[in-house]
């Protein structure tokens, strides 16, 4: 009797087993899948992950360095012990080197900035002198300019608006800016939009110094001579080689003169250390500064413009360096015409332990464990393309110009590409392609939390219930800000970037302070997040590489953009109200009685009143194209034939595509998508449907139309193609 029990209880755990379903796979491939996933899982090593950060973060590797070039070359050869076909590609790109940085108070007291982040005690990567890259900001134009000061709190829009009401104007005067609030670059494009003749970025201790916790060496976070580097080019118009737009910077590429780059800061522009911040700050007489814009330095903050007057000078070595990207490739056994990429940066301003070598090295780790799987027989049905960027970081500019050159091959074969960059201790951050999304929330409820044991997926949740979010797994919404950028945005690949993060606060970004050292104390001391990085993208890059049917659920991405359009809606109806009642309060003068007297304070004037927008055409669009998802989600793929099967793979890889417009976005045709794209004025920040979103935002009524009409053809293009392929599989 024991043993008949026995006997059944392993046959229920059996058929329990043989019952759980994973998304694009048959019953019996779900198993062979599932095995396969735990022989990936078992052969992960945190200790590869930190004996080879300590290899690639030894020496500063910006694009161009002897050590950048020697890590890749090294890379090359561990994808080539694993049993990958590797090679470099190499660009030349353009890259500005500093060559001259002069900050001076020159009136009413006098202070020059010392521009040099001091060593620490404990940290002999901060102590390598010349061979750390001087603290500058990428892109910046050359200038020589003396002006008067003006505070402008993050430099976004909102503070200029701010600045008009006070009366304030920036044009002819030098900005100071704190970093944080928006990307670095929407700092300087706006200021000269402005009329600014000068910017200077600051990093305020409340955001990422002694205003968060001890700083380094003592805590994570910046100390007083810590300062942010950082690319300014104007990516929103266009990311990648400032010469070559839209096209790849090889050797023989024919470019623009220097002078006509359009991403190329029009002002010069340089970062600080809140030390060499405090004395301009200091000068600063005016207005007082609104309480939120207010920082952590033991001032009153004050305006200006003036008494303070700075002289900013800046001169770069403009040279083309190469840019050396590593490409792995594994062959697909059943179709190798059928690719799914994997990516992280390799390059770094200083030493990037954190960014990127913390996403690299699990990447690097997740490629060993298929490669060890692959050697004993069990190769991906699916090719698999790792890449290790260069040049990400003054411009996300080794993969653009990858994906420039072979545009037309990866839209033909590529099933979607999966980003990481930094990674640290905390919970999942997964954005991307929202068709992706039930495959990566089922993914995400397999793999293991290191400190909680829960799923990963179950902390996340976690986590946004206790921050006011709901109980569901979603994927946010791609802006800009890494590699995955000129695969969505350009190529219309479907794209995730994933990361984990939220207890690995500090200051360190983009300073000499990004070593090991502090990496190993305060990021991710065992390594355990960057085993988990790699088992999440592992387990995504394996499940699309042997899905019977590429995972993709189109009834998800319904849901979302829906709520991305309702989002249009009240917004527009919000900045109705908001006009109406402001125009009422200028009418009754209500600004001016509610003013300080004694403070000048420039009074309103009324705002044009908001046109009523017909959003009837995509509204309409999106019904029909719900009922055209639903006849699609009730195929039974089990009765498909083989030949039916491989026939919608290939046209589900290019599903994404249908969502791109060629003409691209209004003034910046580089950017190809409809649904996702960075904000022109937020740098990496998205905005959803952004032809229709900007144009409503930026009060561009006409404009707004017909980027409706626009959005309402791509839903509609989208529409037949799923349709199609739903005919033709009946």
């Amino acid at each position: 009797m024991k043993q008949l029990l026995t006997t059944l209880f392993l046959l229920l755990i059996l058929n329990g087993y043989s019952q759980k379903s994973i998304i694009g796979f048959s019953s019996e491939n779900t198993n062979k899948q599932l095995q396969l996933e735990k022989s990936f899982e078992e052969n992960l090593n945190a200790t590869n992950l930190d004996k080879w950060m300590q290899k690639m973060a030894a020496e500063p590797h910006w694009v161009g360095t002897e050590f950048g070039e020697e890590n890749a070359k090294w890379i090359k050869s561990q994808f080539e012990s694993w049993g990958y076909d590797t090679k470099i590609e190499t660009y030349q790109i353009l890259f500005p080197y500093p060559t001259e940085r002069v900050l001076e108070l020159t009136g009413p007291t006098q202070y020059k900035a010392k521009l040099t982040a001091v060593p620490v005690e404990g940290d002999p990567f901060t102590a390598q002198g010349d061979a750390l890259l001087p603290s500058y900001n990428a892109f910046s134009t050359d200038g020589d300019v003396e002006a008067e000061l003006v505070f402008v709190n993050y430099g976004i829009p909102k503070d200029y608006e701010e600045l008009e009401k006070l009366g304030i104007s920036v044009k002819g005067k030098i900005v100071i800016a704190k970093y944080q609030g928006s990307w670095r670059g929407i700092k300087p494009k706006l200021a000269a939009e402005k009329g600014a003749i000068g910017c200077i970025i600051y990093s305020d201790p409340e955001d990422d110094g002694y205003g968060q916790g001890d700083v380094y060496p003592k805590g994570a976070y910046k100390n007083k001579t810590g300062v942010q580097r950082g690319s300014v080019m104007d990516m929103p118009t266009y990311p990648g080689d400032v010469l070559t737009p839209g096209y790849a910077a090889t050797k023989d590429a024919k470019r623009l003169d220097r002078k006509d780059a359009p991403t190329i800061t029009k002002i010069p522009v340089l970062p600080i250390s809140y030390e060499d911040a405090l004395p301009l700050l200091s000068a600063l007489d005016g207005n007082v500064a609104p309480e939120s814009w207010r920082g952590g330095l033991p001032i009153t903050y004050h305006i200006g413009p003036g008494p303070a007057t700075v002289h900013l000078k800046l001169t770069f070595d403009w040279k083309l360096v190469p840019a050396h990207n590593v490409i792995a490739t594994l062959k697909g056994t059943e179709f190798p015409d059928q690719w799914v990429m994997r990516g992280n940066h390799h390059d770094a301003w200083v030493h990037g332990a954190n960014d990127p070598i913390s996403g690299l090295v699990a990447l690097m780790e997740e490629a060993r464990a298929i490669g060890e799987l692959a050697k004993k027989g069990q190769k991906p049905k699916r090719t698999l393309v790792f890449c290790a960027w260069d040049a990400e970081e003054p411009g996300l500019i080794g993969s653009t110009e990858w994906v420039e050159d072979h545009k037309k091959e990866l839209q033909e074969k590529v099933v979607a590409y999966i980003n990481t960059d930094g990674n640290g201790r905390g919970f999942l951050g997964a954005g991307g392609s929202h068709s992706l999304q039930a495959m990566v929330s089922e993914v995400a409820g397999t793999v293991v939390d290191p400190q909680t044991k829960v799923s990963v997926k179950d902390r996340r949740i976690a986590a946004n219930m206790v921050n006011g979010g709901d109980d569901s797994f979603e994927l946010y919404a791609l802006g800009s800000g890494s590699d995955y950028t000129p695969f969505i945005q350009h190529a219309g690949i479907a794209a995730l970037n994933l990361g984990f993060g939220g207890e690995n606060g500090g200051g360190e970004y983009h300073t000499i302070y990004d070593t090991y050292p502090h990496y190993k104390r305060f990021k991710d001391p065992e390594f355990g997040y960057g085993v988990a990085l790699a088992n999440t993208a592992g387990l995504i890059t394996l499940r699309l590489a042997n899905a019977d049917i590429i995972p993709l659920n189109f009834s998800q991405w319904h849901s979302t953009i829906s709520n991305y359009l309702t989002e249009i809606i009240d917004e527009t109806e919000s900045m109705r109200k908001e006009v109406l009642k402001h125009n009422k309060m200028v009418s009754q003068n209500s600004y001016t009685l509610a003013a300080d007297p004694t403070k000048k304070v420039k009074a309103p004037t009324k705002k044009e009143l908001i046109p009523y927008i017909d959003f009837s055409p995509l509204q309409n669009e999106l019904v029909t194209l719900n009922e055209t998802i639903a006849a699609f989600e009730k195929i039974n793929t089990a009765s498909l034939s083989k030949k039916s099967i491989e026939e919608l793979n290939k046209r589900l890889m290019k599903a994404e595509q249908m969502l791109t417009s060629e003409k691209g976005l209004p003034r910046r045709p580089w950017f190809k998508h409809q649904i996702y794209a960075p904000g022109f004025y937020t740098g990496y920040g998205v905005k959803t449907l952004p032809g229709v979103r900007e144009a409503i935002e930026q009060e561009n009524w006409v404009e707004a139309q017909e980027q409706i009409k626009i959005l309402t053809n791509t839903f509609k293009n989208f529409n037949t193609y799923i349709k199609d392929i739903t005919n033709d599989l009946k």
